[in-house]
């Protein structure tokens, strides 16, 4: 388990990390969530000691990283793919690592296979592609066996293959029963990865709690008909208290969309009232929408909207010149050259 606990970090007058504190639980894997310059980052980089909090700690089953003698058997970290020697081969980047850590050569080989980077072992790091940097950083995380493991970004430059990989993996590993820290802008694939969220933001706790709690709290939901009797359902569903809208404006049969009613009185009442239902589905917005309104407040960059920007001038658009004068006479003589750098104007 990760217990961290009042961690605050300061840069100058600046406070990128400010009295933080959350838990991570073994067997699950935990989404770090936070817009650009929260101080997610930061924040991994004061657990594992690469940065001095001015304030606060971070334990990994009741111990601080420092106090571990072997590190690697106890927390796995990749905080930076790219932080990799160019001139070793994978294999022998995994190989010092081991011996610093007393693990066995074959087990070098052993995740050099789990991370599929087998053939591309005795090649130097310097031709890696970023997606084989991500693979080569997880199988050094890997290395130890570790009960926990602490990533930053780790789907970043890998295909779509590599990123369900990964999110397989991970979910493989907390099934292990490990303690999963993930950290990452792919929301999409945080809902289908993480059981718990961390969310945080210029520097503060915005939540904590399951993906399901999140929802609930910040997401909008509701509950989607079609009946080819639509207009009569949706007579009686708003004359019990729901408030309907058409899916499509332009096609009032298309179906609709009811909120403050549940899915279960919906149903119930197109069948008290003998109407067909060809669609009775209950939805939700996206992890996305959610981190975005829990977040809004706290958002350090704000970008404008495109879309109300004046557009560009058309290529039939001159752009404006000189004010008309007399008309100029073409040069005789030999074309003249600009004067040498260096030399008279």
């Amino acid at each position: 388990m990760i217990e961290v606990r009042n961690i605050t970090k300061r840069f100058g007058s600046v406070t990128a990390v400010d009295d933080l504190s959350f838990d991570v639980h073994p067997g699950r894997v935990t989404g770090f969530l936070g817009p650009n310059g929260s101080g997610k980052s930061t924040t991994m980089r004061c657990m594992l000691g690469l940065d001095n909090a001015q304030g606060g700690e971070a334990r990994f089953g009741g111990r601080r990283f420092v106090e571990f003698a072997k590190p690697l058997h106890e927390v796995g970290a990749l905080l930076d793919a790219g932080y990799v020697h160019p001139g070793r081969t994978g294999r022998n980047h995994l190989r010092w690592m081991a011996m610093s850590n007393g693990i066995e050569r074959s087990r070098v080989d052993s995740v050099l296979e789990t991370v599929g980077l087998t053939e591309a072992a005795n090649r130097r790091v310097k031709g890696y592609s970023l997606g084989m940097r991500q693979r080569l950083g997880l199988a050094s995380v890997l290395l130890g066996d570790p009960h926990t493991i602490i990533l930053d970004e780790p789907a970043n430059g890998l295909d779509p293959e590599g990123i369900r990989w990964i999110r397989d993996v991970l979910k493989g590993l907390a099934g292990e029963g490990r303690a999963v820290l993930v950290s990452s802008h792919l929301l999409s694939e945080m809902a289908l990865m993480a059981t718990d969220l961390v969310v945080i933001g210029q520097g503060r706790l915005v939540q904590q709690g399951t993906v399901a709690e999140f929802a609930d709290v910040h997401s909008d939901s509701w509950v989607r008909i079609k009946s080819p009797d639509l207009a009569r359902l949706v007579d009686v569903v708003q004359s019990a208290g729901g408030v309907a809208s058409p899916m499509d404006p332009n096609q009032p049969l298309g179906g609709a969309i009811v909120r403050q009613i549940s899915v279960e009185r919906v149903g119930e009442i197109a069948a008290t009232n003998g109407i067909v239902l060809h669609e009775l589905a209950i939805e939700q917005s996206s992890l996305e929408d959610a981190f975005l309104r829990a977040t809004a407040s706290v958002q350090e960059y704000r970008s404008t909207d495109i879309t109300h920007t004046a557009p560009p001038p058309t290529s039939t658009q001159a752009p404006p010149g000189p004010p008309p004068g007399p008309p100029q006479t073409p040069p005789t003589g030999p074309p003249q050259m600009p004067p040498a750098p260096g030399g008279p104007a």
